[in-house]
């Protein structure tokens, strides 16, 4: 609870919450939060909160509160729908300064040090290569892109840098490890006949919070419904219920593929290979099952199409369907992991910096030691924020 307290200032600064006034929400921050109100809740996400509530899950309107629990709307920061990124937020009204220069369409090769110091990026931009330096860089390209960055410039796990050609500049064993994201399965349920589904629309509204059964992480697994899509395109109408691991105990790596900064890393994300990992999953799904044939879903779902009768028989039979159908909740965090110089998997300090490094910063969502039970963006941008003070500070 005290890291939560000590970090409350920066997530507040960030926002402008347009449904909430409490010690927990900012009022005047670049990023408006906002909640479908019920009456505009499409049929599916409806009868999900019925059911839930049925079910015994408590109501809760504020997600982001943090003692909250239970069935609600999901805060959100898309008003009139459109996501109100960073760049909008943060850069677009700032594009004037003549402190501030932006260069779309470059390529990020390497660092450039000077001893233990990093002094500069070797960039590639219109069929050239450069040096923009700089008295303190930092990374920020999320949590595939600095450690990749970091391992083709020559610091991460020795042995694997030499393997691809690359020359080792510093032996940092945690780069690329200790890779978290959220597991996700999706249960498909074919739609009622009249049942529309709205591709254009909200995909989701609100969502469902718990805990586990014997778990004593609390809030660690999030399901919630999919009005529509983008990831899975069908010939028929379909209704899913979503169900994600908000804590999982496994974790993956992230690897080099090749020396050259135009091949992707290799991600090795490991998923459910912890029994643990594997039970909270199975019940997630057991419980969207239940949940979709609640009375409310009458009028929307006509069958259940996947997982199969056959796919929830056993333990064994489900897992190879979890095995199967588990997907990437886009959460990726971890691979630079933040820790003490005791920690031989951390990368960087408290304040971003890279161990045995001067100059040298990350501050996106690879700096968390595990990920969050929630979507990352909001503490990504908190980090953010910190990061900044920390500058602006001399820290």
């Amino acid at each position: 609870m005290e890291i939560y307290v000590n970090l409350l200032p920066d997530f507040r600064s960030s926002e402008t919450d347009l449904d909430v006034k409490d010690d927990f929400h900012g009022t005047d921050g670049p990023i408006p939060v906002r909640r479908h109100k019920r009456a505009n809740w499409n049929k599916d996400q409806e009868a999900f909160f019925q059911a839930c509530v049925t079910a015994g899950f408590p109501e809760v309107f504020d997600q982001n509160n943090p003692d909250a629990t239970g069935v609600g709307p999901l805060p959100m920061n898309n008003p009139d729908g459109i996501r109100v990124s960073t760049a909008l937020a943060y850069i677009n009204p700032v594009r004037h300064r003549l402190n501030l220069s932006l260069q779309p369409n470059v390529l990020v090769r390497r660092i450039v040090f000077d001893g233990e110091k990093a002094t500069g990026l070797e960039v590639e931009s219109g069929g050239e290569n450069f040096v923009v330096e700089g008295e303190e860089i930092i990374l920020s390209a999320g949590a595939i892109g600095s450690p990749h960055l970091l391992m083709l410039s020559g610091v991460g796990p020795a042995s694997q840098l030499s393997s691809q050609g690359v020359p080792v500049r510093l032996d940092l064993p945690g780069v690329g490890q200790n890779l978290r994201d959220h597991p996700l399965v999706f249960t498909s349920y074919r739609a009622q006949e009249g049942h529309s589904i709205d591709l254009d629309g909200p995909r989701a509204q609100i969502c469902l919070r718990y805990t586990a059964e014997g778990s004593l992480t609390r809030d660690d697994l999030m399901v919630l419904p999919s009005s529509s899509s983008p990831f899975i395109p069908e010939e028929e109408p379909v209704v899913r219920i979503r169900c994600g691991l908000e804590l999982p105990v496994g974790s993956g790596e992230l690897t080099l593929d090749s020396n050259d900064p135009n091949v992707q890393p290799r991600l090795n994300y490991r998923y459910l290979e912890e029994s643990w990992d594997r039970k909270r999953m199975r019940e997630g799904v057991r419980l969207a099952v239940r949940l979709a044939e609640h009375e409310a879903y009458g009028s929307v779902v006509a069958e259940r199409i996947s997982p199969t009768d056959a796919d929830l028989a056993s333990d064994d039979s489900l897992d190879a369907w979890l095995l199967a159908n588990t997907s990437s909740f886009q959460h990726v965090s971890g691979t630079c992991k933040m820790g003490p110089a005791s920690d031989p998997l951390a990368v960087v300090d408290q304040y971003g910096k890279v161990r045995g490094i001067y100059n040298l910063r990350v501050a996106d969502a690879s700096i968390c030691p595990d990920i969050v039970r929630a979507n990352t963006n909001a503490t990504t941008v908190m980090i953010g924020e910190r990061v900044a003070r920390f500058i602006r500070d001399g820290r």
